[in-house]
């Protein structure tokens, strides 16, 4: 059974439906690769991805190990390869300055990041370059 159903508007947009929400997104093709971008592209949504699902994965930790990870905050950064199209590398900086944890802990952390679902689903030429400021 399908968790996601998605349909194609026409210029380059298309919009995708979580059935068990009801939420919706649109995607734009980006304006260097003949769209309005006007909302997310797909290749920006991989990149949000592996950012939320390591956020997870670590809010996940966190709340094993009684660490309060509200405000962790990440800057992403996609590159893109042109021949082919395709992303190149993630670039991802966590950041909590006020992180009260131990350096055991963060390192908990920081490994939980890393063996998230998303971030062993991309494929080894894409690379992952992950960042901690905790």
């Amino acid at each position: 059974m399908a968790s996601i159903t998605g349909k194609y508007l026409g210029a380059l947009r298309t919009q995708d439906t979580h059935l068990l929400s009801g939420n919706q997104i649109l995607t734009d093709a980006p304006p260097d690769n003949n769209g309005k971008g006007e909302a997310f592209s797909p290749t920006d949504l991989v990149c949000a991805a592996l950012s939320s699902c390591m956020m997870t994965i670590m809010g996940m930790m966190a709340e094993k190990e009684g660490i309060d990870l509200t405000g962790l905050r990440s800057e992403i950064t996609k590159i893109m390869a042109s021949n082919p199209r395709k992303i190149a590398e993630i670039q991802i900086i966590f950041s909590h300055p006020d992180l009260k944890a131990t350096d055991i802990q963060k390192q908990k952390l920081k490994n939980a990041a890393m063996t998230c679902p998303v971030a062993l689903s991309l494929g080894e030429g894409l690379k992952q370059s992950i960042k901690f400021n905790i």
